[in-house]
């Protein structure tokens, strides 16, 4: 472990730490850096990507507690970039209640996938029925009445991008998810068969104040996020439901920061799929779109700051993730340059040091003007044609 941190000069107001050195971490470090709030990133690598936007470094890798010791030292405040944290590790940390924003206590259910149904069953919040695997009888390995394959697994913990899901379709692939995996780890889902799959990020200060983005639509290939409208063109009920979840988590849990909901939506309502305690690809559109981004409403809110209102600036957006691809038909350099040329689009490049296949490396936000619903779905689905044909996307086979 080495220490990189950089000479402040005049320096005024907290700092704020990262435990986490990837794309999120770099838009919160850009978003700071708006704000003249110093950022300090604790990562392994100093080619990460926020490293070269954060006014210092904790050279460490995020699972190191003397590390994020040493983090906790430099700053008033740390927040993280995912959710993949040892929370009992860094309680021995936390003598002031206010270290971690989110609180420690309050991101403690949500680390964990099956914490999070256990939640959402305590709160009457509904989901996709589900049950532990650990559940399914060892000597006859079969589903509970009123169950029917194809079922969803899903890990626990670990699991983002595709990567810790399974389609389930028959009692043979069963038993070889129930021998090949930890089963403590895992649980199923009965299949769902929804319409639209929607998210909503939302957010909550110091003083209690809440603030709600717009509800979106994302659209997924292989359980990665391809692409996302916003906002969602569905029902004002829908959309009332979806605020209420957010609001009701960060309430119940005493939340402080940013907070992302994946639902489904089809013939049984809303369901919650997935809540993630931190920012979210499904919302990356903000940074163009809207008065306040998701980042600099998480750093406001670290930083012990309002967070200000969020508004569309205008009627609607695109957000199109570009993943690494495979083979070199055209170089890089050309692809984003022809990006670029689209009308009105927003490039974030992330800068990683390695471009693998499937690896999300940035994305591109293009505002949608019509105030109709439809014409902008039309046009959201002109300009993604648009960039395919620049940067098709590719997700390699993972299981």
């Amino acid at each position: 472990m080495r220490n990189e941190s950089l000479t402040r000069n005049n320096k005024v107001g907290p700092t704020v730490g990262v435990v986490g050195g990837g794309q999120l971490a770099q838009m919160l470090a850009k978003a700071a850096r708006e704000r003249g709030i110093d950022l300090i990133v604790q990562t392994g690598l100093r080619s990460d990507p926020a490293v070269q936007y954060a006014k210092g470094l904790v050279l460490s890798d995020t699972s190191d507690i003397n590390g994020t010791k040493e983090l906790a030292s430099k700053c008033s405040c740390l927040t993280f970039e995912n959710e993949w944290i040892d929370v009992t590790s860094l309680s021995s940390l936390a003598n002031d209640s206010s270290l971690f924003q989110p609180s420690l206590n309050s991101i403690k259910p949500l680390v964990d996938k099956l914490s999070q149904r256990k939640l959402l069953n305590d709160l009457n919040i509904p989901g996709p029925e589900w049950l532990p695997l650990a559940c399914i009888k060892k000597k006859d390995l079969e589903l509970p009445d009123g169950w029917a394959y194809p079922v969803m697994a899903k890990a626990g913990k670990g699991g983002y991008d595709g990567k810790g899901t399974r389609v389930i379709n028959d009692a043979n692939e069963l038993k070889e998810l129930f021998f090949s995996v930890d089963v403590s780890n895992w649980f199923l889902e009965k299949w769902i068969s929804y319409q639209k799959e929607l998210a909503i990020v939302v957010s909550r200060d110091t003083c209690g104040r809440i603030n709600s983005y717009p509800l979106t639509e994302t659209f997924q290939h292989k359980q990665v996020c391809d692409w996302v409208v916003a906002p969602a063109n569905v029902s004002h009920s829908v959309l009332v439901t979806a605020y209420n979840v957010g609001a009701s988590l960060l309430r119940e849990l005493n939340y402080v920061g940013v907070l992302a909901i994946e639902f489904f939506y089809g013939d049984e309502g809303l369901l919650v799929n997935e809540i993630a305690p931190r920012t979210h690809n499904s919302a990356h559109f903000t940074i163009d779109a809207c008065s306040s981004s998701q980042f600099d409403q998480q750093i406001c809110i670290a930083a012990g700051l309002p967070a200000p209102p969020v508004k569309l600036v205008v009627p609607g957006a695109i957000m199109i993730n570009l993943l690494g691809l495979r083979g070199k038909a055209n170089s890089l350099d050309e692809r984003l340059e022809k990006l670029k040329q689209i009308n009105g689009a927003k490039l974030h490049w992330y800068s990683k040091d390695k471009v693998l296949p499937g690896r999300k490396l940035g994305h591109l936000t293009v505002p949608l003007l019509d105030l109709d619903p439809t014409s902008r779905i039309n046009k959201a689905t002109s300009i993604l044609k648009k960039v395919r044909a620049i940067w098709p996307f590719f997700v390699p086979d993972i299981n």
